[in-house]
């Protein structure tokens, strides 16, 4: 038995870099702050599985697709010889060869899932376009991409149990050691080496790589992750509503409530949450329509959409008193809300720095650490 070089440095370093970016897409999945980045690993990814997918046709043998020992008898013939200490297979073997493909395909269909669903739900990155016109289906592609993000779970599992056990039956062999040396131990030399081509594609995909790093942090807003939701400037666009509704609280913006809300809101003016805030009529009605011709049925923004559906046809005029409001803000600490900086749960602005502009974007949102 002898040491066979038989995994390469870029084979090495595309597998370590793939785990740290699934991880890292992972971990920022749950936190909407973290969106933006959740999106970077993503394209991250994708890059990853670029370079992966022309390594399986020029890459060196191993790592070629046409090596990957698939196919029944191939199967049968290793659960067969599942127990022998001498296995054939110096590469992949079967079941990890379609555990592999598997986890290649799905991850290439989550990463585009994703894309679809920032583009379609966020109204950002490269598909942002379809905003407007799928903006109703957001929840669909989201679900589809939660969904293959199992699947893909799943098949990592696999994965790593496969490895786990073969260094439970095949030790001498040292599979899991050889991810991260490259080397192999097998009954003839079987080392592979590469070509000048071969070290000329990994060494400009690894420039392309970490030069996409730098850029996405560097400029965070460009063209994969920018929203196509542009600030109002509503002293401009509305000066009256400007100034009558910023008057005595923040300036909330007509897309974050339905048409009803506003009108209900405005015939009562003079019982306006305790206080009389009447004005002359001429005013009201240019206010109104203004409000009307903006409100969240005529949005696409993720916030108006789920306040929208929160509201329904019920009687709501506040912000606060809806379910979706009541579910985003159901872990922070009653307290907080009095702290003097924020006073109260009607101040959008404490913590969403850009809603008197007519949005709020994840990455906008003030960390609860800052108000100590």
């Amino acid at each position: 038995m002898q040491k066979s070089y038989i995994w390469s440095l870029p084979t090495r370093v595309f597998h370590l870099l793939f785990v740290v970016f699934i991880l890292l897409a992972f971990l920022s999945d749950d936190e909407d702050s973290l969106l933006n980045y959740h999106a970077i690993a993503g394209y991250a990814i994708l890059l990853l599985l670029i370079f992966r997918f022309f390594w399986g046709f020029w890459g060196p043998k191993y790592s070629l697709f046409k090596d990957f020992p698939i196919g029944i008898q191939n199967v049968k013939d290793f659960l067969v010889n599942i127990f022998d200490s001498n296995q054939k297979y110096i590469g992949h073997n079967p079941l990890a060869s379609y555990v592999m493909f598997g986890m290649l395909i799905v991850t290439f269909l989550t990463i585009i899932t994703g894309i679809l669903a920032f583009g379609v739900q966020e109204g950002k990155g490269v598909l942002s376009f379809l905003n407007s016109s799928y903006f109703k289906e957001m929840k669909l592609f989201k679900e589809i991409h939660e969904f293959l993000s199992s699947v893909l779970i799943v098949l990592i599992i696999a994965h790593i149990s496969g490895v786990l056990f073969d260094r439970l039956l095949h030790k001498k062999h040292e599979t899991l050691k050889s991810i991260a040396t490259g080397f192999k131990v097998t009954k003839e030399n079987e080392s592979i080496k590469l070509n000048i081509f071969q070290k000329i594609f990994a060494f400009l995909m690894f420039i392309a790589f970490i030069s996409f790093l730098i850029f996405s942090l560097y400029e965070p807003k460009n063209i994969l992750t920018a929203s196509i939701h542009k600030p109002i400037d509503y002293k401009v666009e509305n000066p009256l509503f400007a100034k009558e509704c910023a008057s005595c609280h923040i300036l909330y913006p007509p897309n974050l409530l339905p048409r009803k809300s506003w009108e209900t809101m405005m015939s009562n003016l003079e019982n306006h949450f305790g206080d009389d805030a009447s004005i002359n009529e001429e005013s009201n009605k240019e206010i109104l329509a203004f409000l009307v011709k903006n409100s969240a049925e005529t949005s696409t923004t993720k916030a108006s959409w789920k306040f929208l559906n929160s509201i329904e046809n019920k009687d709501i005029i506040a912000l606060t008193k809806t379910t979706f409001w009541e579910k985003k803000h159901k872990d922070i600490p009653k307290e907080l809300f009095l702290h003097k900086e924020i006073k109260s749960k009607a101040n959008c602005k404490a913590c969403h720095s850009d809603v008197e502009k007519g949005l709020i974007e994840n990455e906008n949102i003030k960390n609860l650490s800052d108000f100590k």
